[in-house]
């Protein structure tokens, strides 16, 4: 089975904007605006519409089996209104997910958007993995390192302001992807550079930290192929080094990596410096780069015939890229 760990709902249905919209009028014009969670009006049809003719035929072209869903990532917005604006939101979102999942129960499986807001404590966030979890059967969360959007105004991942969420993740068994949402400070773009430096910024704030000998069993996984951690692979041991300790003891059995990059070298370059054991397949499509490569004719995102066309691999790696290694670290995964 070839699983995607890395898929959000990106295609979702005219009437999930029009709530979100409404949200934004309403802080826009008070930001302390706390109303009603209300309702996202929004049919099992258009559902289906929106996942046959987007998600699900790229997965029957491509030849992947699953994807791992989660809510539109740049939609999270957790700077936006206030943390009742951020529950509303995401308990919608999540609900959404489920119904996805409950459509197609083969193609998609859960995970969920957490309700964080800058200056909120994180702990608040712990009552919707609960739900998820336990009510909704989710297998996994995405954690925000910035929920101001791109203003770094909040407390590391480090912190132990986050150790509540770690600790039901721990209880849970699932893992975290870490993950920003849309930049709304204009000196990011927020694919291009606002995910890839978060991506590396939570690696940083982590293997500098406690939180693998507090949590020696949690899971985390940097999206984006690792941002620049891979590729500057020796800066972070030397820096690991200066500090007293082994880079690869000190992560290597909590971190994971995705393969949502798009081009052959550097996936390449990926597995050539990662361990295939923290190493999961996916191609966040459709997701931040939708065009095709002039230079190969086939899509950015089609990561899938990036690994396929490796040749240093053994099947057995392989193997563990694409399912065992997910199946692991999403242990809560039943099918």
């Amino acid at each position: 089975m070839i699983i995607d760990c890395h898929g959000h709902y990106t295609t979702t249905p005219p009437g999930v904007g029009e709530y979100r919209d409404k949200q934004k009028a309403q802080v826009a014009k008070d930001p302390a605006f706390v109303g009603e969670k209300g309702k996202v009006i929004v049919s099992d049809d258009e559902i289906r519409d929106s996942i046959i003719n987007n998600q699900l035929r790229l997965q029957q072209e491509r030849g992947t089996d699953l994807t791992i869903f989660s809510p539109r990532a740049s939609w999270m917005g957790h700077h936006i209104g206030n943390e009742y604006t951020s529950q509303y939101w995401t308990e919608h979102q999540n609900d959404l997910i489920r119904r996805v999942c409950d459509l197609f129960p083969e193609n998609f499986a859960p995970v969920a958007q957490l309700p964080q807001s800058p200056g909120v404590d994180p702990a608040k966030s712990v009552g919707e993995i609960v739900r998820t979890v336990e009510e909704m059967g989710f297998i996994g969360i995405n954690l925000n390192p910035d929920p101001s959007g791109g203003y770094w105004q909040d407390k590391s991942l480090a912190d132990r302001s986050f150790y509540p969420i770690y600790e039901k993740m721990c209880e849970y068994d699932i893992p975290a992807m870490i993950h920003v949402s849309a930049a709304c400070n204009d000196c990011f773009h927020t694919t291009g550079s606002h995910y890839l430096g978060a991506d590396t910024t939570g690696f940083q704030q982590l293997m500098m930290s406690d939180v693998f000998k507090d949590f020696p069993d949690l899971k985390i996984i940097i999206p984006h192929g690792g941002g620049a951690v891979p590729y500057h692979w020796g800066r972070f041991r030397g820096m690991a080094q200066d500090q007293g300790f082994d880079l690869a003891e000190r992560v290597l059995n909590n971190i994971y990596f995705d393969t949502c990059v798009y081009h052959q070298r550097g996936i390449d370059l990926l597995l050539d410096i990662i361990p295939t054991k923290n190493i999961l397949f996916a191609s966040e499509m459709i997701g931040a780069v939708r065009g095709i490569d002039p230079e190969t004719g086939h899509y950015f995102d089609d990561t899938k015939r990036y690994i396929d066309n490796n040749t240093v691999l053994s099947a057995e790696q392989k193997q563990a890229i694409f399912e065992d290694n997910a199946r692991r670290v999403f242990s809560r995964l039943k099918a």
